[in-house]
């Protein structure tokens, strides 16, 4: 049985999703200690993480969460974890480990995570259905305080 800090099988999260009755199931995999997969990674995120964890040795994955700031209230974070935190939630996604500090959690639950190249530029892109408003440089979001 997986502890509550581990990642739930690939197998578990989809058969969550696809489910009709979801909410029953999740309710019984948190019972049983199991994280729901919350944040998504497309192929070329995928991609340009397992290039930036493979080329440093002291890699564990991607951290990635937010912090307080700008004129919205949110900035997103994110850098190659080297280390493990005691309020670290751990998800893999393909081969990847995702960690996010549980005070972020609620913040991107559900985001999907998108790398984009465009001109001589790149970065990585994030679609957050908690955002509810963005500031004009496009550097913070603000949410409602019913998403966290």
């Amino acid at each position: 049985m997986l502890q509550a800090r581990e990642v739930a099988p690939i197998w578990l999260s989809e058969f969550i999703r696809l489910d009709l009755f979801g909410l029953c199931y999740h309710l019984r995999a948190k019972q049983l200690g199991f994280i729901i997969m919350s944040v998504q990674l497309t192929e070329a995120a995928l991609a340009r993480v397992k290039y930036f964890t493979q080329s440093d040795a002291d890699a564990l994955g991607l951290r990635f969460g937010v912090r307080k700031v700008g004129c919205s209230g949110f900035a997103y974070v994110v850098d190659i974890a080297k280390e493990q935190r005691a309020d670290d939630q751990v998800f893999e996604i393909n081969g990847v480990k995702v960690l996010i500090d549980e005070k972020s959690l609620p913040v991107v639950r559900g985001t999907e995570i998108d790398f984009r190249r465009e001109g001589l530029s790149s970065a990585f892109a994030f679609n957050n259905p908690n955002v509810t408003g963005e500031c004009g440089c496009g550097e913070s979001f603000s949410i409602d305080k019913v998403a966290i």
